[in-house]
């Protein structure tokens, strides 16, 4: 996963907008939409313009009802409701600018990495078409660490943080990216182990999931303090269970993919220590090399998949519920809602069976 959700689902975007999401996220997405222009502008700084392209129009809140408004809402969400948490709690209109900058370098880096252990080539940054996907990826994962400098170094210029705070954010940032990494260094080569649900969402979920997206908290660690600071602990909490439920929708909707893999997958741990004796047989020969036929989640292991879809409720539920509570104005009755709605292309048609199948 790399915070890069995408609201297929027209419903789901209708109907979130008529519960108001949107409208409340009018000035977080202007503001993370300003952040993306001034890192671009950065851009133009650190490499020469015989490497980069022209850089796109970053749509402005009042285009979010545009394919172009839409498409930035889809891929920024998370970024633009953390910026809504930390605004909700308190934190100052200086530091939260710095955030905001600071959370898209954060994302770039993280995508630019993704790149790499899944053989994409996905950019967030205006670089021109050069020959090699994994080259483009390095190339904007370097960039992204001398933005993420210039960031910080701009915060220090307008006297948000020192010098000596520019380094403990990167080494908190260095060091929570190192775990996450970690994990999924360990699964290059397959696993073999499948551990039962309550373990594998420990393990697993709460690394490649939760941890990725508290990323976004390694700022306010070094800066906050006082009452700030312990708000800024819960609402992490809340949002590592935020990120742990959608670490198993992902796994729902890309259980052929890490099957093919052997990586850990939450629904293939629920197939094999709680499924049916049909649904653990067919699992066996998949793993064993037989070809995974199209539509199995939602056919033959309906079951399975239902009970892993109720956890990621779960885990979304107690986000919202712990957010509510530092009166952040998401209702916890939209959890299954947001979760739903949150699903790459190929999981729309599958979201959609598992929540009729439930």
């Amino acid at each position: 996963m790399t915070l890069s959700p995408v609201f297929r689902s027209q419903d789901a975007v209708r109907l979130l907008a008529k519960q108001g999401v949107w409208a409340r996220l009018e000035g977080d997405m202007e503001a993370q939409a300003e952040a993306i222009r001034v890192v671009h502008a950065d851009l133009e700084m650190i490499l020469g313009e015989q490497f980069r392209t022209e850089a796109p129009h970053v749509p402005s809140a009042s285009e979010a009802t545009t394919p172009g408004g839409l498409h930035f809402l889809q891929e920024y969400f998370f970024l633009i409701l953390f910026r809504s948490i930390f605004a909700s709690v308190g934190v100052p209109e200086d530091r939260l600018g710095l955030y905001t900058e600071l959370n898209f370098c954060i994302k770039g880096t993280i995508t630019s990495a993704d790149n790499i252990f899944d053989d994409q080539a996905k950019t967030l940054l205006p670089l021109a078409p050069h020959a090699g996907a994994r080259f483009m990826s390095i190339l904007q994962l370097m960039s992204f660490e001398r933005l993420l400098r210039r960031a910080l170094e701009r915060g220090r210029g307008n006297d948000i943080l020192n010098g000596a705070q520019c380094e403990a954010i990167q080494r908190e940032l260095l060091d929570r990216m190192t775990s996450i990494g970690r994990l999924e260094g360990s699964e290059e080569e397959g696993v073999e182990e499948i551990p039962n649900p309550e373990e594998m969402v420990e393990r697993v979920h709460r690394i490649r999931g939760g941890d990725l997206f508290t990323l976004a908290f390694a700022g306010p660690k070094v800066l906050e303090e006082d009452d700030l600071a312990e708000k800024m602990v819960a609402a992490e909490s809340a949002v590592a269970q935020l990120g742990t439920a959608f670490q198993i929708v992902d796994d729902l909707t890309d259980f052929e993919f890490d099957l093919g893999r052997r990586s850990h997958n939450l629904l293939t741990s629920q197939i094999h220590h709680h499924g049916s004796e049909e649904e653990q047989a067919a699992l066996t020969r998949f793993r064993t090399g037989e070809p995974v036929p199209e539509g199995i989640v939602e056919s033959l292991f309906l079951t399975s998949a239902g009970s892993v879809l109720d956890i990621a409720y779960s885990e979304a539920r107690s986000a919202f519920i712990g957010l509510a509570e530092l009166g952040h104005w998401l209702e916890p009755s939209f959890a299954e809602q947001v979760v739903h709605a949150i699903v790459g292309l190929d999981g729309v048609a599958r979201m959609e069976a598992l929540t009729v199948g439930s």
